[in-house]
């Protein structure tokens, strides 16, 4: 699903709203999640899952291209774990 598919099945499901709300609603969701994460915080959205960083270590890489050798700085990666209700459905036969 994408984000425009999202807001239509929330305009869906809400029709009292302007599409313009549910814009401003979605958006704010996310803002507020990727500023959470930026500051090294958690995300738990409760029977669905939640959302942290990782740290990734400095390392030696190479470029595909050339065969040359490339330093790869450490950096924070997110990091996605499904909640029990998640992985029920997801494994439901």
């Amino acid at each position: 699903m994408i984000r425009s598919e999202l807001l239509a099945a929330l305009a869906r499901e809400n029709p009292g709203l302007r599409l313009e709300e549910i814009e401003k609603i979605v958006g704010t969701f996310f803002d507020e999640m990727s500023a959470r994460l930026a500051s090294g915080g958690r995300v738990e959205l409760r029977g669905f899952g939640a959302f942290s960083t990782r740290a990734r270590d400095a390392r030696t890489g190479r470029n595909p291209r050339t065969g040359e050798t490339v330093s790869v700085p450490g950096k924070k990666v997110p990091y996605f774990k499904p909640g029990k209700e998640m992985r029920a459905r997801l494994n439901s036969d």
